[in-house]
């Protein structure tokens, strides 16, 4: 049995734990069963801290945080990849939206 005491110290350890304040739950949350979402979303919310930031390596639920990826490159790939045009900026291929035709066409009467 868990009293509502413990959850709320509990609640100030996960503070210093890495949970954000908009993981949290408030007691009543859980006790009466308001907020569920929320309940279930800080359990999530201690597993990605645990296994990202506190090293656990047991079970766990939800996502893990990403690592840093730090990457250094010298000026000359750096001038080389402003002369990319990447797929992403716009080109097409050619490929247009002429000559779709989706569902019945709309008729006006006047």
């Amino acid at each position: 049995v868990v009293s509502t005491q413990s959850t709320r110290s509990s609640g100030i350890n996960a503070e210093y734990g890495g949970l954000q304040d908009g993981d949290l739950f408030q007691t009543a949350d859980l006790y009466e069963c308001q907020n569920m979402s929320q309940v279930v979303g800080t359990l999530y919310a201690c597993s990605t801290i645990a296994t990202s930031k506190h090293g656990y390596t047991g079970m766990c639920i939800g996502t893990k945080l990403a690592d840093e990826n730090v990457r250094e490159f010298d000026d000359e790939t750096l001038a080389a990849g402003k002369s990319v045009l990447g797929g992403q900026m716009g080109f097409t291929g050619g490929d247009s939206q002429s000559g779709m035709s989706m569902g019945k066409t709309r008729k006006v009467c006047d």
